[in-house]
């Protein structure tokens, strides 16, 4: 007899009100298969350890037995191109990690508008077909093999070699011959296993980015049950302000992968730190683009729910300080009743927060508090390099400076 027991990957993807952007697709499952990952996204570890060594200890190997590790006949020896150590053995654990925070931090987000009744009950069954959809995308096995197909024909072939291409000096993956640049042994794990590898899992991150969007859009098609008087001034959906939180890890690792790109032309072609702050503006600008600007779909119903709430509180305070002004001071109460301990101006006040709630009531789900954090964990990895340009101590004494 056969055991109607489901496994908890199972329960997890049949439950249509479980959101992850993360816990599904072929890779999931081929991670799943191979022990690298479990039904609750652990043993990042182990993931870790086998992704970043698969794309850089070959690199390692077969650049010692080229003799092009520690220098020879190169001006780029393997253990001095900074972007390649930090690509691999920084960028992709970031990558990875990333998916855990994503998971963990977003996993509860459609609960909240359950909980929250931000759902009008007319309008769930356009909610779990938006959420459906954002599932079924995630699941999607062509869409994951569209991107495989990208990173190779448009990532590698196009984008990434005609980079390369651009080297005319010998360095421990290609050097100059008679029909252009030629890969050596090291160079060709590189560019056929390592750097497809990278590629898949940061365009996988823009792909789950797009579906968050087209999921968050989907939503705001919605008539949202907004309440202007809440507390957390966004009509009841403040929490999803903090969903931007969950990706530090995916900005922290862009931020990486320039800085690393940044350090071999400091290092290697004399360049200096400041030369690059229109890439790093750039680079913080999109990234905060990317993260926050789906959150800004909302900002049409927060203004409507605004306005209205301006207007109905206004005409309910408008009855009540009229009822005060006559009473009160037009002298039409009654002469036993007494002003001090009088329950309306406990009324009026209330009524005033209420009110002031509403005028606070901001419009976009961005907060500057939110917009300087993540700037900040895109800016992280750029610190090392400050010290091409200060010494240690003096650039402590700046941040000591500047935080206390």
């Amino acid at each position: 007899m056969k055991s109607t027991t489901k496994k908890p990957t199972e329960v997890l993807l049949q439950d249509s009100h479980d959101f992850s952007l993360v816990l599904g697709g072929p890779l999931f499952q081929l991670l799943r298969r191979s022990h690298l990952a479990d039904d609750a996204l652990l043993l990042r570890r182990q993931r870790i350890l086998v992704i970043s060594l698969f794309c850089w200890l070959p690199l390692l190997a077969l650049s010692a037995l080229e003799s092009s590790m520690l220098g020879g006949n190169v001006t780029m020896p393997f253990l001095w191109d900074m972007e390649v150590h930090v690509r691999f053995l920084v960028v992709v654990p970031l990558l990875i990690v990333a998916e855990m925070v994503v998971h963990r931090r977003m996993r509860p987000l459609v609960q909240q508008f359950l909980e929250r009744n931000v759902i009008p009950v007319d309008a769930m069954a356009q909610f779990d077909a938006a959420l459906a959809s954002a599932m079924r995308l995630r699941n999607s096995v062509l869409a994951e093999v569209l991107l495989v197909v990208f990173v190779y024909a448009v990532g590698n072939l196009f984008i990434w070699r005609q980079f390369i291409m651009v080297v005319d000096t010998a360095t421990w993956y290609a050097h100059p011959s008679g029909e252009g640049m030629k890969f050596s042994f090291a160079g060709m794990w590189y560019a056929y296993a390592s750097v497809p590898v990278f590629q898949f899992l940061l365009v996988r991150w823009y792909f789950r980015l797009f579906i968050w969007m087209r999921f968050l859009w989907q939503t705001s098609r919605i008539q949202l049950s907004l309440v202007p008087t809440h507390p957390d001034h966004l009509g009841g959906i403040g929490f999803l302000a903090n969903t931007a939180y969950a990706f530090m890890p995916v900005l922290m690792a862009h931020g990486a992968l320039l800085a690393g790109n940044l350090a071999n032309r400091i290092f290697h072609l004399g360049a200096a730190l400041p030369d690059f702050k229109m890439e790093i503006l750039v680079l913080v600008t999109f990234l905060l683009a990317i993260v926050l600007g789906p959150l800004l779909v909302f900002a049409p119903q927060l203004a409507q729910a605004k306005r209205t709430g301006l207007r109905e509180y206004g005409t309910v305070a408008e009855r009540l300080v009229r009822e005060f002004d006559t009473k009160w001071v037009r002298g039409g109460a009654p002469a036993d009743e007494l002003l001090v301990g009088n329950n309306d101006i406990s009324s009026l006040g209330d009524l005033g927060s209420c009110y002031e709630a509403v005028r606070s009531m901001r419009i976009v789900p961005v907060t500057r508090d939110t917009i300087v954090q993540l700037a900040a964990a895109t800016l992280v990895p750029f610190l090392p390099l400050m010290l091409t340009m200060m010494p240690l101590e003096e650039l402590l004494k700046k941040l000591f400076g500047i935080l206390f």
